[in-house]
Parts: C-alpha cells; sequence; structure tokens
C-alpha cells in the first residue's frame, strides 16, 4: 500500500448479477458527493480507445466447431458475463470518500433468464456468448484415440474414473493492489503485487499503444501469488489509465470479498478416465477426457492444462495414451493458472485410477504402482504423451518414501484405529511435474550483476520472488561463487527498468532459468574480473586466479592482490563492472517424487485427521534444503487445502455462495501433519545448476495423495465413490448413505 501524499483513491462499483444486460447506470449524485474528483464508466473508456483487453491469440477447436474471441472489457457498458464485473471506478480524494459515493450510484442489471455454470455449459442449453453453437471456448484432441480403444477393449481389466476437480481461488495472503502514476520522466508506472512484472510490461505498452521504453512497472515484496497474480488485470489497467487521464497517482487495493469475485479462478475440471490392465496388473492403455469450466472469457492463461496434460502418463510405462481437452464458457470468473496449472489435475487423475484399480482387482496400491514404474536404466524416457523425461530414477524415489513412512506397518496401525472406531486409510500419489516450461515454448531469462566501487554485489534477476526466498539462495549463491560476505550482496528485484526483460515467477522455473541466468552472470563477472585483473597485472587472464574474492597474478605472487573494489574502479564505467547473463535451456525439467499420506477418520462427525505425511523429492540439485522444504510445506498445503474444503461454490443465478472465509474452508497450521521431507537429488543437464525446480511440486502430489488416503479409509466402510471436498459432513454423509445401502 505504497502510496504518495498527492494519491487519489479508486473504489470500483461492480455487477451484482452473474448474466444479464445494463438497463440504467446514473453516477450524477455520486460525482457531486464530497471528495470525489471522478468517476469513470465505459463511456470515457470508449473515448479514450481503452475500451478492451484482447487477447491476440485464437481459440483452437479440434472438432471443427466455432470458435470465438472474447475481448474483455475494462468497464461493463452493456453485457454483464460473470459476477463481479466491473461497471464504474469511482476516484476520490480518500478511500471512505470513494465509498460513500459508490453507494449513491443508482443502477440497474436486468438478468438473463438462465446463467449458465459448468453443468449447464456443457450440456449447450445456451450461448454465453454470440455466433456459437455451443459453449465450447476451446477444444483439443492428442493421441491416438482408436488405438487406445481398441487396447482397452482388450485388455484383462479396464478401471474407470469419473473425476470431479474443484474450482477454487488463490487466496493470497497478501490481496491485490495496483498505483498507477506518472513518473518525473513521463513514463507510465504501475507498482503492484504481481508476479510477472515484464509481462504486465507488455500488456500495458499494448493495451495503451505506447513504447515499451515508456513504461514502467515496479513490484516490490509480494505477499503470496501463486500464478494468479502473473498477468495484466482490469483493475491494473484502470488505475494506470486513471493516472494517465487526471495526472495523479491513483491507488487501488482489493479487499478480501472483492478478492473472491475479482481475482481469477482455477482447477473446475470434470471428466471422466479409464486405465487399461493386462493379466499381469501392467498397464496397457489410458485414455482421458477432461471438461474445464473455462469461466467467461477465454485469455492467454486459461489453457495451463493443454500444456501440461501430459502428466497423466504419471512415472509409468504406459503405451498408450490418447486424451482430449473441452474448454467451456461458464457465466464465472475466467480460469488461469494457480499452483501447478494443470499438473495437479492431470496427476489426480492418473493416480486416483491406480488406487481404484488396485482396489478392483485385489493388488496392493504401492506395489501396482512399482511394477509399472519407469526403471532408471530407461532415461531419457519418451512417454506415451507429450513428455520426455530427460532424468530421474523413480524406483529409488519411491523406495525411499516406502520406508520412511513404514508402508509394511500399516496394517499394524490400521487395526489400531479400528479398535478406537476409527476409519483409516493410506494415499499414495507419485507426481510428476514439468517446470521451466511452457513446453515446446521455452523462454529464456537474464540477470544483471554489478560489482561496484565500495565492494559490494547487486544482483538483479529477472526472476521474481514472491514468498519462495530467492533473495536467499541466489545471494548465499552469489557470495559463495564471488568470495564476498553476505552482508555485501545487495538484491534487486520487481523493476523493469533493471533489465530489458525477465520471466518473472511461474511454472516452476525461478531456479531453473533465471538462477541458471544468475550463475551464467556470476561466471561472466568473474570472466571480466579476471580480463581487468590481468590488464593491471600486465599478465594474461588465464594468468589471473580467482579466490575467496581476491584476484591473484599467478605469474607473480609477490604483487598485490586486486579485492572486488578494486576490480570496479579500474573497470572506468560509472557504477562499476556490470554483465548481464542469460539462459535458455534446451528443453524443461521433470521433478518428481512420492507423497505417500495416512489419514484417520471419526465416523461419527466425518472429521479427517492426518497421522502421516511422508514425501520424497527429486528436484534435482538443492541450492537451499530449508527454502526446498518451505516450499514443500506450502505446495503440500494447499493442495490438501482443496482436497478437504476449498471450493467455489454457485447458486443457480451464479451468485458465488462461498465468498468469505466463513464459507470457503481455508485450512490452518494446526488442521496439517508434521510433514516429512526427504530429497534425493537426480541432478539434471539441463540446466549448469542441475536444477530441476521445487515450487509446484507439493501440490502436484498433495492434492492426490490426500484424497487416495480419504477414499482408501471411506471404502473399508463401504463408500464405493468419494470426490473432493472431503468436508466433515460431505464425509458424514457418504457413511451414512453406505450404511443405507448395506
Amino acid at each position: 500500500d505504497i502510496a504518495p501524499k498527492d494519491t487519489l483513491y479508486a473504489v470500483f462499483l461492480r455487477s451484482n448479477v452473474a448474466a444479464g444486460t445494463i438497463i440504467n447506470l446514473d453516477c450524477k449524485a455520486a460525482k457531486a458527493a464530497e471528495g470525489v474528483v471522478c468517476i469513470l464508466t465505459a463511456d470515457e473508456a470508449l473515448a479514450d480507445n481503452v475500451f478492451n483487453m484482447v487477447w491476440r491469440g485464437s481459440p483452437i477447436r479440434d472438432d471443427g466447431g466455432v470458435s470465438v474471441n472474447t475481448p474483455r472489457p475494462l468497464l461493463n457498458k452493456t453485457v454483464i458475463r460473470h459476477l463481479g464485473e466491473p461497471i464504474a471506478m469511482i476516484i476520490a480524494s480518500s478511500l471512505q470518500a470513494a465509498l460513500d459515493a459508490q453507494e449513491l450510484i443508482n443502477f440497474q442489471i436486468k438478468p438473463n433468464g438462465n446463467t449458465i455454470l459448468f453443468n449447464e455449459s456443457i450440456s449447450n442449453k445456451e450461448q454465453i456468448w454470440p455466433g456459437m453453437k455451443d459453449n465450447i471456448a476451446s477444444f483439443h484432441r492428442f493421441g491416438d484415440h482408436f488405438a487406445v480403444g481398441k487396447t482397452l477393449d482388450k485388455s484383462a481389466h479396464v478401471s474407470h474414473f469419473n473425476f470431479d476437480i474443484s474450482k477454487v481461488t488463490a487466496c493470497a495472503m497478501e490481496m491485490r493492489t495496483s498505483i498507477g502514476f506518472i513518473d518525473e520522466n513521463g513514463k507510465n508506472c504501475i507498482i503492484t503485487s504481481a508476479q510477472s512484472p515484464y509481462n504486465l510490461h507488455g500488456e500495458i505498452s499494448q493495451l495503451f499503444g505506447i513504447d515499451t521504453n515508456d513504461v514502467r512497472v515496479v513490484t516490490p515484496d509480494v505477499g503470496g501469488s501463486f500464478g494468479m497474480k502473473g498477468s495484466l488485470y482490469r483493475e491494473d489497467a484502470l488505475v494506470l489509465w486513471a493516472a494517465r487521464r487526471l495526472k495523479r497517482p491513483v491507488f487501488w487495493a482489493a479487499n478480501r470479498n472483492e478478492s473472491f469475485l475479482s481475482d481469477e479462478h482455477a482447477r473446475a475440471v470434470r471428466g471422466e478416465a479409464s486405465l487399461g490392465l493386462d493379466a499381469k496388473g501392467n498397464f496397457t492403455a489410458l485414455r482421458v477426457k477432461a471438461h474445464v469450466d473455462a469461466g467467461a472469457y477465454l485469455t492467454h492463461r486459461s489453457k495451463g492444462l493443454v500444456n501440461n496434460i501430459g502428466g497423466v502418463a504419471g512415472q509409468y510405462q504406459t503405451p498408450l495414451i490418447a486424451t482430449e481437452i473441452g474448454f467451456y464458457f461458464t457465466n464465472t470468473m475466467q480460469n488461469a493458472p494457480y499452483r501447478g496449472a494443470g499438473r495437479p489435475e492431470a496427476t489426480y487423475v492418473i493416480e486416483r485410477l491406480i488406487d481404484q484399480a488396485a482396489r478392483e482387482i485385489g493388488r496392493d496400491p504401492l506395489q501396482l504402482r512399482k511394477q509399472n514404474l519407469v526403471p532408471s536404466e530407461a532415461m531419457p524416457y519418451q512417454t506415451g504423451h507429450t513428455f520426455y523425461y530427460d532424468s530421474g530414477d523413480f524406483p529409488k524415489i519411491v523406495e525411499v518414501a516406502e520406508k520412511k513412512a513404514d508402508y509394511a506397518g500399516f496394517p499394524a496401525r490400521l487395526a489400531t484405529s479400528e479398535s478406537l472406531g476409527l476409519l483409516r486409510g493410506i494415499g499414495i500419489a507419485n507426481p510428476i511435474e514439468v517446470a521451466g516450461g511452457p513446453i515446446k515454448q521455452l523462454r529464456k531469462d537474464v540477470a544483471r550483476i554489478t560489482a561496484q566501487s565500495d565492494g559490494s554485489i547487486v544482483i538483479a534477476p529477472g526472476l521474481m520472488s514472491v514468498g519462495q526466498g530467492h533473495e536467499t539462495a541466489l545471494a548465499r549463491m552469489a557470495s559463495e561463487r564471488l568470495g564476498v560476505d553476505l552482508t555485501d550482496i545487495v538484491y534487486q528485484q520487481g523493476d523493469t527498468d533493471l533489465l530489458p526483460s525477465g520471466r518473472g515467477s511461474g511454472g516452476s522455473a525461478a531456479t531453473v532459468i533465471g538462477g541458471a541466468a544468475v550463475h551464467v552472470a556470476l561466471e561472466e563477472l568473474i570472466s571480466s574480473g579476471k580480463s581487468i585483473a590481468a590488464g593491471v597485472f600486465g599478465c594474461g587472464p588465464d594468468d589471473v586466479i580467482h579466490e575467496i574474492g581476491l584476484f591473484y597474478n599467478s605469474t607473480n605472487k609477490d604483487q598485490k592482490s586486486m579485492s572486488w573494489a578494486d576490480i570496479a574502479s579500474y573497470s572506468n564505467v560509472e557504477g562499476g563492472l556490470s554483465v548481464l547473463g542469460e539462459f535458455l535451456p534446451s528443453d524443461v525439467t521433470y521433478p518428481n517424487g512420492c507423497h505417500i499420506c495416512e489419514v484417520e477418520i471419526d465416523p461419527s462427525t466425518g472429521v479427517v485427521s492426518f497421522a502421516n505425511y511422508v514425501v520424497v523429492e527429486d528436484v534435482g540439485t538443492v541450492l537451499n534444503q530449508d527454502l526446498v522444504e518451505g516450499q514443500m510445506h506450502g505446495g503440500i498445503a494447499q493442495g490438501i487445502g482443496q482436497a478437504l474444503g476449498e471450493i467455489l461454490r454457485f447458486d443457480d443465478s451464479g451468485q458465488l455462495i462461498t465468498g468469505s472465509f466463513m464459507d470457503y474452508q481455508m485450512p490452518i497450521a494446526k488442521d496439517f501433519p508434521n510433514f516429512r521431507v526427504t530429497t534425493v537429488p537426480i541432478p539434471t543437464q539441463i540446466n549448469p545448476l542441475g536444477a530441476k525446480g521445487v515450487g509446484e511440486a507439493g501440490t502436484v502430489g498433495s492434492l492426490a495423495a490426500t484424497m487416495n488416503a480419504v477414499v482408501d479409509a471411506l471404502a473399508r466402510a463401504g463408500v464405493e465413490h468419494f470426490e473432493m471436498p472431503a468436508t466433515p459432513y460431505r464425509v458424514w454423509r457418504a457413511l451414512q448413505t453406505a450404511k443405507t445401502i448395506d
């Protein structure tokens, strides 16, 4: 909430219906209210030619259907397509004045006869967008569906699974906030809580039709993001637009209820999947049909599952895999990445299927997995669906997890729980993640490192730390490589004036690509330092040795050494010696692991509690064990949160009925077990660090492992099928229904 003295405050009037037509918007009384500077509507946006945010790509329909672009108006003038769409922007000298004026706006929206939600969207009742014959926003088919069908028909056993992965929102600790202003150099500036400042930089330039050199985006310390803050939002664009019009800074910050309405939503995947097995239990073929709730608008961020559907291959040798993904328009907020962005969903499908197959054929779920794992000697390995694993030792990871979790002792623990009248279940997930992507769309990252004349070292990476602790890991990397004290490291991030470009945060790519760019820059700095020292020493660069922060002439040991401060001074460059490093990987990486979760359920209340949670991960080279474990803890917590309670629910009219923490079941610390995290590094050759990425690994595995444990416990009481969220009431009701059937 950084705000200069002359800042104006913005509040948004939002639609109170999910689908309808604006028939009246009267702002006269509000404009006359005390403290109000102006009220901006779609008319002013149209006049300034900044009415729509348009995705420049095009939808894909592999089924031959009609597709349309879906421009999002910054401020809606007529058609409302989801709850909370912004209609007017009230700008006043204080936040309270803006809120008071908001109450004075007289507006009326005529609701549509039918609000299209996920079920109705799939069944194609009415169309949200004109010019379409259905609500399919985009449709994709992968693999040989005919061959998979034939193989499934011939398989000794086929397990069928209907999945329903709930719609959630990120609930970042810090809600979205933006300050738009024009700086002393005439630049269009925005300070905002976001994870990818360079993405916003380009989007602002495109939206307003201004040169990128005239745009500056600053993202200071950010209190959580998880993919949700990865792109330009309407509110970001609007505060900058208002600042351009008024020549004064304009500030907006969402409250929590507003965040539920205006933050992009995530997951929301339903469908069916079938896994074939031969008589020995070997996987023969897999077919997945997924339906995704895309929301009211299709954007470049809507289709994370397309890039990551390859995760349904898991860690297994399944020779034939075919998938199809349909994205459906609904009268809800658009879908976008959230920690994992398609990876947790893909892992969920295959791991739930394996557990179900094991129950149906009477096999131990862990042993069935071990039988089908890709062996280490098969690496590199081309899966049956897109992913090409460069390295890994899946059997070793599972073996370590099996021992850490005392898997063999589960029957005894089960008996103890049963003696106490409790249900106990064990769940396994062997997640695979793709990091540093998007796959087949690799992007470089850059880093600038500067040695200053006072001896300090400035690191300016293109990556963005939004809670991961990169400022710690990269500072230590620089300290160790350059031989300087940690206190001499200055870390700068999140300012588009610092670098020509940057990836920001997302896709577990920060260390894999951004960290590798820092590594490259460090090596370049040392090389440049040697060249400068050689000039001073009067020797060749190869004769210069760099050790513990000092440069020596190996041919004349009596010659005085040079420090980094000396190197900077002799560089004859204002500001010191500065180098720019960049790194573009040859491929993505594949972090992987094994999660084993044990739960107990009290059948009288339906409450699920954790008895144990073991995770063993191969994230490649570990730069900082504490940070890796912290990332795993946070990721696991978010997967568990969704499995046990987080869900966005809407009534028939599209009203959000879980729009606050009174209704949206966020987990708290006491809900979690003491996560036992072990890393078994199998370094990759894709980047010089050997790192595979860790940021999303915990979530990718925990959603499936937790639900497998819950379903395993419920199955012992006769519950045949159960899907998230495993709230106490839903668990209790499932148990009561099973009793009635018995």
